[in-house]
């Protein structure tokens, strides 16, 4: 996949009294930056005063070293953003802050609920105009209204007032937050998306993070994975600093594409290596869908893993058919009209010399809308592939993500307009298969009813409200009961 869908954020949450704590954060951050590029912030305390630092922009735009040594204390939250609801504007930045005559709190949120407007609503039934010292929301973001509610329960105990607003929360969330003195973690009752638990080196302290790589960046211990429907309290650098207890009822539903394409391959998710995975998927892809070829390329960077696999398994040698440019990003980059058309050039350009005259097998992980599919196609032909056979690790999106991935509407999804072979004509390969939804859950060695796989099955874990059906931008514009795909399932079967 080269952009069309993408993860809504990554969080992380560092309580370590003896570290540079700000610091540690923003490398945390870095290694989480593939989770999301819109903005970047970290919130950080000494005790007394919680300190919010965010702006729109890469981890490394944002925070500089006057920022870094200015942020100081000895417990810290860190976000990075791709937006499913609400714009992409510093307001929507997170952590989201409040502040009320009874304390301070700090939400940094990866995922996406399904009540907003209810959980909008309720809260301003319960006070109408928020008054000067009872917080108000200043965005258009699910995490506002979150940190609104907590911040509005507290009545002098934070832990108490979060874990009376966590069980409201419909959908898909795994939150880092903080008050003045301690770190909480928590993740809604299907896991939906991912939350680890580590240790600092030296056992100088914790960390809280999306993704197993920002520990070792760091070179924390992993310890284990925040449960579904578990709610986490870090109040000291000890082995006693962590408690734990649950909030609601567990479902096991995580995101099956964070195995496919959100996860950085030297992640471990659910116990298994991400690249390994994805290696297997490639294996499996060509089990089901072997061809005659004599070269398997991937589009890189999160097609290489199945690549491989599907090279190893078919004994077709496996080559790079792209050189990627590395410095091309989608953060404040505003191309020319000429340039948009160009579309995948700007950051794949095809050797020629490694393709020309011959048959090759190129793997990707998803087919989103298409158009970057068929301007890859048309690319290796240009530079001279003699057959060009496009295989998916796994089957095709047809239904849209409500929790925590920005997909498109269903009518923009080619894969819930098109059959294959309708796609194979659309894209002008010589060939197209996907990895079918079994091959794709076996290759993960993870029990298939574990997964949500709503994308590709259409089985929703949670009921989505008609008017949630809009996916972004619910919380800034009237109530719509418009269905973006008649076959979409609503009631959660």
């Amino acid at each position: 996949m080269t952009g069309e869908a993408r993860d809504k954020c990554g969080v992380v949450g560092i309580y370590a009294p003896a570290e540079d704590v700000g610091r540690l954060t923003y490398y945390a951050l870095y290694a989480l930056q593939h989770r999301g590029q819109e903005s970047a912030g970290i919130a950080i305390a000494d005790g007394n005063t919680v300190v919010v630092y965010k702006e729109l922009g890469l981890v490394a735009q944002v925070f500089d070293e006057t920022v870094l040594s200015s942020l100081r204390g000895h417990l810290a939250i860190g976000h990075v953003r791709y937006s499913t609801t609400g714009s992409t504007t510093w307001e929507n930045a997170q952590p989201s802050y409040k502040s009320s005559s009874t304390g301070q709190i700090a939400v940094a949120h990866n995922g996406n609920l399904v009540n907003t407007l209810e959980l909008k609503q309720s809260l301003a039934d319960a006070g109408g105009d928020p008054t000067p010292s009872d917080p108000r929301l200043h965005s258009s973001s699910d995490t506002d209204l979150v940190a609104a509610r907590v911040a509005r329960a507290n009545d002098g105990d934070m832990e108490s007032a979060i874990l009376g607003v966590l069980p409201t929360l419909k959908g898909a969330f795994s939150f880092t937050m903080m008050d003045e003195g301690r770190i909480f973690g928590a993740r809604d009752a299907y896991g939906f998306r991912p939350l680890c638990i580590g240790r600092l080196a030296g056992d100088t302290g914790w960390i809280l993070a999306s993704e197993t790589c920002a520990l070792d960046l760091l070179g924390a211990r992993f310890i284990r994975d925040v449960e579904p429907g578990e709610f986490v309290m870090i109040d000291g650098d000890g082995p006693d600093g962590l408690k734990s207890r649950s909030f609601a009822a567990v479902t096991h539903a995580a995101c099956v594409f964070e195995h496919v394409y959100f996860a950085r391959p030297d992640s471990t998710l659910m116990g298994q290596n991400v690249y390994a995975t994805r290696y297997r998927m490639g294996e499996r892809l060509s089990a089901e869908s072997g061809v005659q070829a004599e070269l398997v390329i991937p589009v890189p960077d999160s097609g290489v893993p199945a690549a491989q696999g599907f090279a190893h398994a078919s004994g077709i040698p496996y080559g790079e058919g792209f050189v990627k440019n590395r410095y091309v990003g989608r953060t404040f980059i505003q191309p020319t009209q000429a340039m948009r058309q160009q579309g995948i050039r700007m950051k794949l350009n095809p050797l020629r010399e490694v393709i020309a005259g011959r048959r090759v097998v190129v793997v990707d992980d998803s087919i989103v809308r298409g158009n970057t599919t068929k301007q890859i196609v048309a690319m290796l032909r240009e530079a001279g592939a003699r057959e060009v056979h496009m295989r998916i690790s796994s089957p095709p999106i047809k239904w849209p993500c409500f929790y925590g991935i920005d997909m498109p509407d269903q009518d923009e999804l080619i894969g819930a307009r098109l059959n294959v072979e309708e796609i194979r004509t659309h894209i002008a390969a010589d060939s197209l298969s996907y990895l079918t939804l079994d091959g794709m859950l076996q290759a993960t060695e993870i029990p298939a009813e574990d997964f949500c796989t709503a994308c590709f099955s259409s089985r929703y874990p949670i009921p989505i409200p008609a008017h949630e059906l809009a996916i972004k931008h619910v919380l800034e514009r009237p109530q719509t009961t418009r269905v973006p795909g008649s076959d979409l399932r609503v009631d959660g079967s």
